[in-house]
């Protein structure tokens, strides 16, 4: 039996999960390898020369000797390789991929902030936990009127961009963020975890806990 060519280095957080979902979801082979944060593997000689940055997700594919980091980047080659999870129409494509890009220029690293704030800092500052639930709560308003009428961020086709965004969605979660007040990304966010690719993939490798 040939050995899948897709290598998954990654761990249970957001951004792992990211790549977990969308591998679940092509259904194609793949070897997950768990890089356990917690002691320190991220660190280690032969995952930083992976990726120098020393972050997970890291993708290798054998069958063409490219290695990925960014999860962003991951999720546009998979949906490049399979010609799957982002829509042919080129206006409906970009709409993804634009949506791709807000979650990974403000909306991920707007909820990464406030999870630390609120769930990890130490020393706890209220204008900062001020700032990030402010800040995070817009990125909610701006997903919720784009939710309004679709059902999926580019559309009618779950994508690349639905699957970034619920990978951070996710963890606010179980961070207990509320945004039950958005009624349009509330109704996304049961749909998208009702899918079963979606079920599998947030339990690689194992699944998140909370703070």
């Amino acid at each position: 039996m040939t050995a899948p060519a897709l290598h998954l280095y990654t761990d249970s957080s957001p951004n792992g999960f990211k790549i977990t979902i969308a591998l679940e979801e092509l259904t194609v082979p793949y070897l997950l390898h768990h890089v356990r944060i917690d002691q320190g593997a991220h660190r280690h000689p032969d995952f930083l020369a992976l990726n120098p940055h020393g972050r997970i997700p890291v993708l290798h594919d054998a069958d063409t000797g490219i290695t990925l980091f960014e999860s962003a980047a991951i999720l546009l080659y998979l949906a490049d390789k399979t010609g799957r999870l982002l829509p042919a129409d080129p206006a409906a494509r970009w709409e993804a991929i634009t949506w791709l890009m807000f979650h990974s220029a403000s909306m991920g690293p707007l909820l990464g902030q406030r999870v630390h704030a609120e769930c990890f800092a130490k020393d706890r500052h209220d204008a900062a936990i001020q700032r990030y639930r402010r800040l995070s709560e817009d990125t909610f308003a701006v997903l919720d009127a784009r939710l309004a009428a679709r059902e999926w961020l580019a559309g009618e086709q779950f994508s690349i961009a639905d699957i970034a965004t619920f990978g951070w969605m996710h963890i606010a979660r179980i961070a207990e963020f509320d945004f039950s007040q958005y009624a349009h990304l509330s109704a996304w966010h049961l749909r998208a975890s009702l899918r079963p690719a979606v079920q599998r993939g947030i339990a690689l490798p194992q699944p998140a806990t909370g703070p």
